[in-house]
């Protein structure tokens, strides 16, 4: 019975570790095994549970490495860097992959400030170097390109090629005034406007930047469209922005139609005319904006100017708009087979975007599956698609559509499905097999014990998951009253961790491998697990508590905690056990030194050497207790 208390102790504590623990081991073990991918996923679930540890992010970006995704390692050490500004380590490896991955102005402005304020003399002069092989090229291109300016190169690419380097060289005022010009020599190439708006939103010019990139988000190319929108506040924009945009870019018609149904609807009518009147004559085959122009002269009794309006419309090609003339003006409408070549994914699109700047997400779903069958080779709205289940917790469609996203030709959007996609992938497995191995010998009992447990998990998606599991208790001896000697097959239910907890509970039968015998066994627990272990040192403190039920141990209610505090493989051990029966065995103190050895990846040695004292008296005994524990950890998750 004695060694049975000392099961349940071990087995308590095996279950319940901090769940970054846990995840960083089954994420080494899978290093060692080479197997990144799995890696990758389990130090994503560190650092779910532990996101202000900068460690684990480190070691997250060195995999990412591996696996050839510099442009997420990047984005990880940018995170372990911000968590810790005193890691200079970590703000190195971010600027040499900011340069790497092209973004050569934050490579810069990274290395300035390290050469200026890094700790470690050997980080300086890295730094110092890396800056100078940044900012010298950049120095010369941009002398370079202003003496052929001034010498009479007055061309797109002249103004372009200089913005481009004065912005990776944080001159931010002389890149807004060359792509102002470049974009002015060729306006169709509205992705310069996105560029000046970044760079007047760096100069802390809100207004301005949304003005560009208001221009560049309404006509033109639709991947700046797309961009800009990206830039552009939530909102929709404001009557003085859409002035500000037109100021900019008078020619962006369908800026300026967009701009007059505003003011439509804001019953301004003749503010809206007026901009009606202007894309008549700038853009005349704008038949929607003529036929909008001719309904509001015809309206106020104006026929006779709204007339040759509506005439330019009836001999347009766009037979919608002429019927809604011609219903106007009482004359017979044409029928016409719709053309079912125009593509529907635009509109559809347009719906998608506008829903989901508002809040409506089913809305946006629908209008995105839409305009998905009207163009299924989009990968954008796939990404969308995929993004939009995910708000919606809809996570195994998510991983679908993050899963063919993934393969877009566009690298900004695979790498955005990407990211997606490895962090849904480990919640979108219908099972999930994990196990432990806990061999020990103890001098306080003078005999060797065995402990483990295999268990498959079914993923729900809820945060309840049911399991089947396993379990082997034995021992060496031959006393078989010491020990439950038996393999347990059960069946439970166990909550995702929430905030350091778990609850679980299972059923399933005691098979005793000696007597051959069965026997019910239910148990059920509540745990808790919180480890602090600071990033700049290998200083750590952990803390385990079980509150734990066992139906075959006289129904009785145990309570354990374990706490360690030390440095690197050493630690001080307090542990504390009581039941609410009150039964002396089950009561005691102990306190002493360990060490646990690394062997391999999950796999470790452990040497405890513990000084106890039992809490309640018993004269058949002695009130105090030495134990010298050794054992083997192993544990494992597929």
């Amino acid at each position: 019975m004695r060694v049975a208390i000392l099961f349940a102790v071990v087995a308590a504590a095996a279950q319940t570790t901090d769940p970054a623990y846990t995840a960083l081991e089954r994420a080494y073990s899978a290093l060692q095994a080479r197997d990144y991918d799995t890696a990758v996923a389990r130090f994503l679930d560190a650092v779910a549970a532990d996101p202000r540890r900068p460690s684990i992010r480190k070691d997250l970006a060195y995999t990412y490495l591996k696996i050839g995704e510099p442009a997420l390692a990047r984005d990880q050490f940018r995170d372990a860097a911000t968590l810790d500004p005193a890691d200079a380590a970590a703000s190195l490896e971010y600027a040499f992959l900011c340069f790497e991955t092209r973004q050569q102005a934050e490579a810069r402005r990274t290395f300035d400030r390290l050469r200026r304020t890094a700790a470690d003399a050997a980080q300086r002069l890295a730094a110092e170097a890396a800056f100078h092989n940044i900012d010298d090229p950049l120095a010369a291109s941009i002398d370079r390109w202003q003496r052929a300016i001034d010498m009479g190169a007055d061309n797109f690419s002249a103004h372009f090629e200089l913005a481009t380097v004065a912005e990776q060289r944080d001159d931010l005022g002389l890149a807004a005034e060359h792509y102002q010009r470049a974009w002015r020599l060729k306006p169709a190439y509205r992705s310069v406007l996105v560029d000046l708006g970044r760079v007047l939103r760096a100069q802390g010019r809100a207004a301005d930047a949304n003005a560009a990139l208001l221009a560049a988000s309404r006509g033109g190319e639709p991947r700046a469209a797309g961009l800009a929108r990206e830039l552009l506040p939530a909102r929709y924009p404001w009557v003085a922005e859409f002035r500000a945009a037109l100021a900019l870019d008078p020619a962006n018609h369908e800026l300026r139609r967009e701009f007059a149904y505003l003011l439509l609807r804001m019953n301004r009518d003749s503010e809206a005319e007026g901009e009606f009147r202007i894309l008549t004559q700038n853009a005349p085959g704008d038949l929607l904006s003529a036929t909008q122009l001719g309904f509001l002269l015809y309206a106020r009794g104006e026929r006779l100017a709204a007339q040759p309006l509506f005439d330019h419309v009836l001999a347009g090609e766009d037979e919608e708009l002429a019927n809604r003339v011609r219903a106007v003006l009482r004359i017979p409408q044409v029928l016409k087979s719709r053309d079912t070549s125009r593509p529907a994914s635009i509109d559809a699109r347009i719906m998608a975007e506008r829903s989901l700047k508002a809040g409506y997400m089913k809305d946006a779903l629908h209008y995105l599956e839409i305009a998905h069958e009207a163009d299924p080779g989009d990968f954008d709205v796939m990404l969308q698609l995929a993004w939009t289940n995910n708000i919606l917790h809809r996570d195994a469609l998510a991983f679908r559509w993050f899963d063919l996203a993934r393969h877009a030709p566009d690298a900004r959007v695979a790498a955005e499905a990407e990211r997606g996609y490895r962090n849904l992938r480990a919640a979108s497995r219908p099972f999930n097999v994990s196990g432990w191995l806990y061999p020990m010998f103890s001098s306080r009992w003078h005999d060797a014990f065995g402990y483990g447990q295999i268990r498959t998990e079914l993923n729900t998606g809820l945060f309840v998951r049911p399991y089947a599991s396993t379990r082997f208790i034995g021992d060496t001896q031959q006393a078989p009253n010491l020990s439950e000697r038996s393999i347990i097959f059960a069946l439970g239910i166990t909550t995702r961790p929430w905030h350091g907890f778990v609850a679980w509970g299972e059923a399933g039968t005691a098979v005793s491998y000696t007597h051959r015998t069965a026997a019910p066994d239910y148990r059920a627990g509540i745990a808790y697990a919180k480890t602090l272990r600071p990033d700049s040192s290998r200083w750590f403190a952990a803390t385990t508590v079980d509150a734990l039920f066992l139906s075959r141990f006289d129904h009785d209610f145990l309570i354990y905690t374990q706490n360690r505090a030390g440095y690197g493989p050493f630690y001080w051990n307090l542990n504390l056990t009581t039941d609410v029966r009150r039964q002396d065995w089950a009561n005691f103190v102990e306190t002493g030194p360990g060490v646990r050895v690394p062997l391999a990846e999950s796999l470790y040695l452990t040497f405890n050497a513990l000084r106890g004292r039992y809490l309640l008296a018993n004269p058949s005994r002695r009130p105090e207790f030495n134990d010298l524990r050794a054992g083997f950890w192993y544990s494992f998750m597929r």
